[in-house]
């Protein structure tokens, strides 16, 4: 029983290494080429770049906006809930603006661009891999990551932001619907009330979030679909995969990046 349980804990760490070393390895080459094709008088697929925040943006805009109206309905009656009873009601501007943009914004944004955008990403890449035409880009002598792994990482790496700031008015505005028509707030009182409660660091640490997990979906999904081997199960597989590693990381650098601000504020 023992060595059953060492050889499968074996196994699962040798598994998550080679998964952190390919992660690595696809991140880093991205980067390197990146940074270095400019400098080399090289030029990024701008426009297949642009193509790709449009396709990002078109399908995730409308289930962004509508999760995010959503929640942010919800935390304004959950908070006035409990504001109510210590007599300050008029906070819950204030709550749901803060909630909203300095965390729920991004986390909700990524997980549901990763659900959505991710995931096709390596349904794609992974259909490339097992059909041969990624190892018939490199017999031709063209670089894949540099064709379609650079262009789909800096689309998500734009995209994510600009979805998360979105995210935040929405949740801001639903809370704001919920102030208005339920709890008796002035609509102009209200959205006052939440902008004076929001500082600069709150705005840039939302984007920064959102810059991270932007490159851990694209990262990520792109890694899963090129390490796609057999038949049309695998791409689903790895489709699972993806989804499931980039919203386990995303909250993993969510919490790293929120104890770094939390530190930066205290010092």
């Amino acid at each position: 029983m023992l060595t059953q349980i060492l050889n499968w804990s074996g196994t699962r760490l040798l598994s998550v290494l080679h998964d952190a070393g390919r992660l690595w390895q696809v991140a880093s080459s991205a980067l390197v080429r990146t940074v270095m094709v400019p400098l080399r008088g090289g030029r990024l697929r701008l426009s297949a770049t642009s193509a790709q925040v449009i396709a990002a943006g078109n399908n995730s805009l409308a289930l962004v906006a509508l999760i995010s109206l959503l929640i942010g309905m919800i935390l304004a009656l959950q908070s006035a809930y409990q504001l109510r009873q210590l007599g300050v009601i008029s906070l819950v501007a204030n709550l749901v603006a803060v909630s909203m943009v300095r965390e729920l914004a991004p986390l909700i944004t990524a997980i549901l661009v990763a659900g959505r955008v991710g995931s096709a990403i390596t349904a794609e890449l992974g259909t490339m891999k097992i059909s041969q035409e990624i190892d018939a880009l490199t017999v031709m002598g063209i670089d894949p990551v540099s064709l379609v792994v650079v262009p789909r990482m800096l689309s998500l790496v734009v995209a994510v932001p600009a979805l998360t700031v979105f995210s935040g008015l929405l949740g801001i505005l639903g809370g704001c619907g919920v102030g208005v028509f339920v709890l008796g707030l002035g609509a102009r009182g209200y959205l006052t009330d939440s902008l004076a409660s929001l500082v600069q660091q709150d705005v840039w640490g939302s984007v920064i979030k959102a810059l991270v997990f932007g490159l851990i979906i694209g990262v990520v999904s792109c890694q899963q679909g090129l390490d796609t081997e057999g038949g049309a199960d695998e791409v689903g597989r790895s489709t699972t995969r993806a989804v499931v590693r980039s919203i386990v990381l995303i909250i993993a650098a969510d919490l790293f990046v929120t104890a770094l601000l939390y530190l930066r504020g205290q010092t």
